[in-house]
């Protein structure tokens, strides 16, 4: 596992983009880069915002098989990563953040209070209509219909 870390992590950002992709798109199929779930979560406090996007996107994307509830132990530092101190980072997040509404329901409550109270003045005028862009499309989870204690999942595939 140290492998894959370092090589996420590396200098060669397309490398790495494409070993993240990879990854990702496996674990929408599988559940085989679960059990690295903790050694992803540790690249979300990354220097590099590239790697942090990363990680964002290999979590999300892993949300769908957290019978563990894992995601409750990083969930705060994932959120925290809304209001990045890079753009295109929080926009990842955000975007990311439907996929886990998805698999873990009864996040959502926490999510739209966080993209609700999220201060996202501190971005100049481009990023910040692309980083709100990604707000609105997520808020609109607040008219997703609730039946009993869950959400209609058929409403998030619109986001």
């Amino acid at each position: 596992m140290q492998e894959i870390i370092f090589q996420l992590t590396v200098k060669d950002d397309r490398y790495a983009c494409a070993l993240a992709d990879k990854i990702i798109a496996e674990s929408r199929e599988t559940d085989e880069w679960y059990e690295y779930f903790e050694a992803f979560a540790s690249l979300l406090n990354h220097p590099k915002s590239l790697v942090r996007n990363r990680a964002l996107n290999i979590l999300a994307a892993n949300a769908r098989w957290d019978a563990q509830d894992r995601f409750d132990a990083i969930f705060d530092a994932y959120l925290a990563h809304v209001t990045d101190e890079k753009p295109i980072t929080a926009r990842q997040c955000i975007k990311a953040l439907s996929q886990i509404g998805l698999a873990k329901p009864q996040y959502i409550p926490k999510i739209k209070a966080c993209l609700h109270s999220a201060d996202l003045s501190k971005y100049r005028a481009t990023p910040h209509k692309c980083v709100c862009g990604s707000q609105r499309i997520f808020c609109t989870i607040s008219a997703v219909p609730k039946t009993g204690n869950t959400y209609s999942i058929s409403a998030f595939s619109e986001l």
